[in-house]
């Protein structure tokens, strides 16, 4: 690695309109927890593991002794962290890395968010403490092969068995920790009522086929699955009483979208720090890169971008703190600030010349691993289409 790239992907600090002067001492406390981790465990160890398309176990393990799986659940061992605090720990995670970012996503977000919110207390009691711990992992099977927007077309069928138990047939796409979670919240139609309904298949369940989707070029340091489903029996004690219809699916991935918001963020200020810092160091016709005008002139054009993504999250944040976030809302920050993010990270890897394509610079990676960010829990188009409904009436998509 050159000399000029050791420090690349450290934050400078960007807090520009003075955000951080509104954190309460339990913001401060995650932001600055997970800041120093990102600097001084993530950054540098993780593009190994990116490039080799392997899962970072180490990091891994680090969540949990840092106090924030769980995010926002109360009880159970989870974190109860305050939604701020639950986005300013995605932001700083994906900073890092987006892979473990995502893990923590998928696990908690997702299948620990599933099973507090639909699930019984008996369930939460029973598998909450081992997933704050990350001693059991979960995923979150929701998209098939043949419906990624159109989710709410699922074909995967649950089935009554007689005993009281279901039956579940059909294929999952995308699955994140498919291959190697513990419990998977699986989204099946009921073929009684024709609902939507979720079940914790566990791991090792007779007819459960996962299998690594591979030539992945996003979010390589984590695994997505195809999954098949051929009469895999749940008993029906594993059965969430609360998912009744797609609505409850909804309220789940709804938090979601915000989460995504916070994510690209993160990405975002990686690429702007790696910019500026290198716009410092390197010098061409007997000056640094930030003594040109250009140069200026793009990190500022950079940097307001940047922060209207802050103001965003910072918003958002209030809103779901006061319990008034709705889907439309984290659609229109989530379509927002990935837009925003993808055109920072191309920015910073032109500015940084032929070095913008090393690993060691980083940029790539984070730029990269937006792609997948810009896609799941809706595109940019279906984030359209729903604020586009929102604010003229007319639904544009059936």
């Amino acid at each position: 690695m050159t000399q000029v790239s050791e420090h690349l992907g450290e934050s400078l600090g960007t807090d520009f309109f003075s955000v951080r002067e509104q954190f309460t001492d339990e913001q401060w406390s995650r932001f600055a927890a997970v800041r120093r981790f990102v600097d001084e465990e993530v950054v540098p160890v993780i593009g190994p593991y990116w490039e080799r398309a392997e899962i970072c176990w180490p990091l891994v393990r680090r969540l949990p002794e840092l106090g924030i799986v769980g995010e926002d659940i109360t009880g159970y061992d989870c974190a109860g962290m305050s939604p701020m605090s639950c986005g300013l720990v995605t932001m700083e995670l994906h900073r890092g890395d987006g892979s473990l970012g995502v893990v923590l996503g998928v696990h908690a977000g997702l299948a620990m968010q599933s099973i507090a919110m639909c699930g019984s207390e008996e369930q939460k009691a029973r598998w909450l403490p081992d997933m704050a711990r990350m001693t059991k992992l979960g995923a979150f099977a929701l998209t098939e092969p043949d419906h990624g927007s159109d989710s709410v077309a699922l074909e995967t069928s649950a089935r009554p068995d007689g005993d009281g138990g279901w039956v579940l047939n059909g294929r999952k796409r995308w699955i994140g920790l498919g291959t190697v979670a513990d419990l998977i919240v699986v989204w099946a139609r009921n073929t009684d009522d024709g609902q939507v309904n979720a079940f914790v298949v566990e791991k090792g369940a007779p007819g459960y086929q996962a299998r690594v989707i591979e030539g992945k070029v996003s979010l390589r340091a984590v695994w997505q699955a195809d999954i098949t489903l051929d009469n895999v029996r749940v008993p029906a004690e594993n059965r969430l009483p609360g998912a009744r219809s797609f609505r409850d699916t909804s309220r789940v991935l709804a938090t979601t979208r915000a989460t995504c918001a916070w994510a690209a963020l993160g990405h975002a200020t990686s690429a702007y720090d790696t910019a500026l810092r290198y716009a410092l160091q390197r010098r061409q016709f007997g000056e640094p890169l930030a003594s040109f005008q250009i140069i200026q002139q793009r990190l500022v054009s950079m940097l307001a971008d940047l922060t209207a993504m802050q103001l965003y999250c910072l918003q958002i944040g209030r809103l779901a703190e006061a319990g008034r976030l709705t889907p439309t809302v984290a659609g229109l920050a989530k379509m927002h600030n990935t837009r925003k993010a993808r055109a920072i990270a191309a920015e910073a890897r032109d500015m940084l010349g032929g070095n913008g394509i090393l690993l060691d610079y980083q940029v790539m990676r984070h730029m990269v691993d937006l792609e997948a960010i810009h896609t799941f829990e809706g595109t940019e188009t279906m984030q359209t289409l729903i604020v586009g409904r929102a604010i003229t009436g007319i639904g544009a998509f059936s």
